[in-house]
Parts: C-alpha cells; structure tokens; sequence
C-alpha cells in the first residue's frame, strides 16, 4: 500500500514540476506576443485562456471525453468557480503589473500563493504547519527576493494599488489550488481546464475588446498565440490539476514557484539577460525549497 502511496505521489511530482516549467515558458511566449503585436497583457491573458480551453475542448471531442461529460449541479458550479478564479488572477496580475512593476507584482503574487495556501490548510485541517513546510516555505520567499526582486521608481500610491492587485491575484490562485484539490465525481483535470479556462477567457474577453484585440495573420504571431494557449496553458494547467489529486495543496503552489525560474532562466539563455549571482543563488534556493518539501512533506 505504501508504494502505491509513493508512486502516485512520485507522479504528483512530475506533473507539477512540468506545470511549473510550462508556465515559466509561457511568460516568455507572452512577452514576445505583447511586444509583436502591440496587444495589452490583459488582451494577451485573454487570447491565452481562450485558446487553451478551445485547444483542451477539441482534444476531448476527438477523443470523445465530451460524450461522457456529466450535466450536474456540482459540476456546472465546480466549471463555474474555476473559470471565475482563473479570470480573476490573470486580471489582477496584470493590473497589478501595470500599477508598479513586473518584478514586484510577480514576486508578490506567486511568493503569496503557498503562503495563502498554507494559512488555509492549517485553518481547513486545524492544526498549525509543520516545520519543514515552514522552512520551505522562508526559503522559497528568499529565493523570490533573489530572483525576481529589482528596485524601481514607483508612486506611492500606486505600488499600495499593485501590491494590493498581485496579493489579490496570489488569493485568487491559492483558491483555485484549494478548490480543484478537491474531486468532483465526473470531472477529470482536462474537463476542469477545458471549460475553467474557456469561461475565465470568456469573462474577460469585454475588457479586452475595450483595449483592442486585433491579432496580426502573421505566421510568426499566430504560432506564438498556438503556443501559449496550447503548451503553458491547457497542457500546464492540465497537468497542475493532476498532480492535485494526490499532491497535497502546499506542496503544489511551491512548484508554482518554477514559473520565474524558468522564465529567468530562459531570458538569460535565449535574450541574453544577465541572472547575476544573487539571481542564480534565488533560481537554487526556490529549486531547493521545492525539493525539500517533496522530501519532508510534514504538512
């Protein structure tokens, strides 16, 4: 029985370590798309979710996943508050963005998802967090610091706004975290990604019509858009869903912490970024935090 226990928990890993990765590809991707076309990152963040359930979508129709789809009450509410949740941080990240900076609102957002998560646990189980999740948890925030913190020149007002946006944003996926760790009878991690990122497309696709959504029919431009709603979205977040079946909540928003150090990873690989050593140091302290509380899941 224990080494089933381990297995799952071993394929639980692989699936959010590859969530993590996924995402860090994808916030490169989207960079591109923005400064190729022109487009508002809440256009972008639009294009993105909408493409990835209609991807998700087509894959279960031609494998016939549809077919079997359940119509009931629990469902439509669980497709509901995932689509809601995933709108919800995608807009108030990138409001957040635009409030004070990328470094800032990223930091803040995916440095207070484990943390928002962690909380909840304790208060869901009632019982404190045990102390190696503690001590992830420290280290992974320093390592964020590291990686991803850089001073700038923000009004006051503003940066209260933007850090105010990224924690809602961090809330707002620590719940989606909480929420999906819990299985509703008919509904697999494709089905939830499918529908969840079509409505959170859905409900912000208003505001991006506002701000301009016209996608250039260059070859380059549409194998970007494919991209990102394809790999880092559907296939992400399809596989960050699976690894919630037997992953516990805490360790799964520590592996969203692979996002930036993939993304910086990458900037400094491909547009010749310079990480520097503190950067480098933060990429090994989050890596390491995530092993750790793999190792010692003493939640």
């Amino acid at each position: 029985m224990s080494a089933v226990l381990l297995r799952a928990r071993d394929r639980s890993a692989v699936a959010l370590v590859l969530a993590g990765v996924l995402w860090g590809t994808g916030g490169l991707a989207g960079s591109v798309l923005s400064a190729e076309t022109g487009l508002h990152p809440l256009a972008v963040a639009a294009y993105r979710l909408l493409l990835g359930g209609c991807f998700a979508v087509a894959f279960l129709w031609l494998t016939g996943g549809l077919k079997a789809l359940p119509r009931t009450k629990a469902v439509v509410i669980r497709l509901v508050v995932a689509g809601a949740l995933l709108g919800l941080f995608q807009a108030s990240y990138f409001i957040a963005v635009s409030l004070s900076s990328v470094s800032i609102a990223t930091m803040t957002t995916i440095g207070s998802v484990p943390v928002f998560v962690a909380v909840a646990s304790a208060v869901r189980d009632r019982r404190w967090p045990g102390r190696w999740t503690v001590l992830s948890i420290g280290i992974a925030l320093a390592g964020l610091v590291l990686l991803r913190w850089s001073p700038v020149d923000v009004d006051a007002s503003k940066l209260f706004g933007g850090l105010f946006f990224a924690l809602l944003a961090g809330a707002g996926f620590a719940t989606l975290t909480l929420v999906t760790g819990r299985p509703v009878e008919g509904l697999d991690p494709l089905r939830t990604t499918a529908f969840g990122c079509l409505i959170g497309g859905l409900l912000l696709t208003p505001a991006a019509i506002a701000l301009g959504m016209d996608l250039p029919a260059e070859p380059k431009v549409i194998a970007l858009a494919v991209y990102l709603g394809a790999v880092p979205t559907a296939l992400a977040y399809a596989a960050y869903l699976r690894g919630l079946t037997t992953a516990h909540p805490v360790l799964a928003a520590l592996s969203a912490l692979l996002e930036p150090v993939t993304a910086a990873v990458l900037s400094a690989v491909l547009l010749g970024d310079r990480l520097g050593l503190a950067g480098w140091c933060g990429a090994a302290l989050l890596v390491g935090a995530l092993a750790l509380s793999y190792r010692r899941p003493g939640y």
